[in-house]
């Protein structure tokens, strides 16, 4: 069996996996700022499974070179050997993945992703992030930053008649779609081009009503990510692109996106290509548990 987490800023999930078959063993509250704490919290959950591994799925990028992690909201695990200092401290060998992997994977594996071999998978959430899998197998590349389509200085300012700002990302950089293309970047550009302040949630809510400002933000939004995600997707092939992340949970706005990207790609398609996430529950598990089976045995 793999013992399996997918640790966020608040709770730790954790699951057995038997066989590729996932059995819940329950959550408990993330301690972000004692890594001794973090330590028996995950320990809590081996009782007496006979282990061949622990898989972890965490908001967090690992470098494969130095297996250190870098992850804002788990202060405690920030820049750690976590994969080491688990197995020596655990005594089972521990694998660590970025969400936005495990996500990629679960999909491949197991949601929209089935059938096709070159996968891109995109979270559109607070921010913007994703995973390639290719061949049934994580691409992670020099850094484990592979598939991070959210971060390079790459969006346009004059868009739709309209001169925008450029906003400054988390990462440090002026232009990412980080910052524009998740659901804090649907408020920044809504109050950008019509100067009203509103939830994303509410933008969405009245695009879909036919409200013309939040319509005016959804066509701005729209013709930020297209062009770089079909370019994307020119340059790795992908056939599917499963989305994530909580805008996903509007149809409407990634049927949008779907449309503009299919008529920017090369290979002319009437099929649905970005499409929203069939791996609605647990996707993190899933994925760690995949990627576990492959690298424990």
């Amino acid at each position: 069996m793999i013992l399996c987490f997918d640790i966020g800023g608040s709770r730790i999930k954790a699951a057995l996996s038997r066989a590729s078959a996932l059995d819940p063993l329950g959550d408990t509250p993330t301690p972000k700022d004692d890594f001794t704490a973090f330590t028996a919290a995950l320990g809590g959950f081996m009782r007496d499974h006979a282990l061949r591994g622990i898989a972890i799925s965490i908001a967090g990028v690992v470098d494969p070179d130095t297996e250190a992690l870098r992850v804002a909201n788990i202060p405690c695990a920030d820049g750690r050997r976590l994969g080491p200092e688990l197995q020596a401290a655990l005594g089972v060998p521990v694998l660590v993945l970025n969400d936005a992997d495990c996500f990629a994977l679960a999909e491949a594996r197991q949601g929209a992703g089935q059938g096709h071999r070159t996968v891109f998978g995109v979270i559109l959430g607070t921010g913007v992030g994703g995973g390639l899998v290719i061949d049934g197998r994580l691409v992670t590349g020099p850094g484990g930053y592979a598939g991070e389509w959210g971060h390079g200085p790459v969006t346009k300012t004059q868009v739709e008649g309209l001169t925008l700002p450029e906003f400054r990302c988390g990462c440090g950089l002026v232009g990412c779609l980080d910052a524009v293309g998740g659901a804090r970047g649907i408020e920044r550009l809504h109050h950008s081009v019509t100067g009203d302040t509103a939830s994303s949630e509410e933008v969405l809510t009245r695009w879909q009503a036919g409200d013309p400002k939040a319509t005016r933000t959804v066509l701005v939004w729209r013709a930020l990510l297209a062009p770089p995600l079909a370019m994307i997707l020119n340059t790795v092939g992908a056939s599917i692109v499963p989305v994530g992340g909580g805008l996903s949970n509007v149809p409407a706005l990634i049927a949008t996106l779907d449309s503009a990207v299919r008529e920017m790609i090369l290979r002319r398609t009437d099929a649905p290509l970005v499409v929203p996430a069939q791996c609605r529950i647990e996707p993190g598990l899933i994925g760690a548990a995949a990627a576990g089976e492959a690298a424990f045995g």
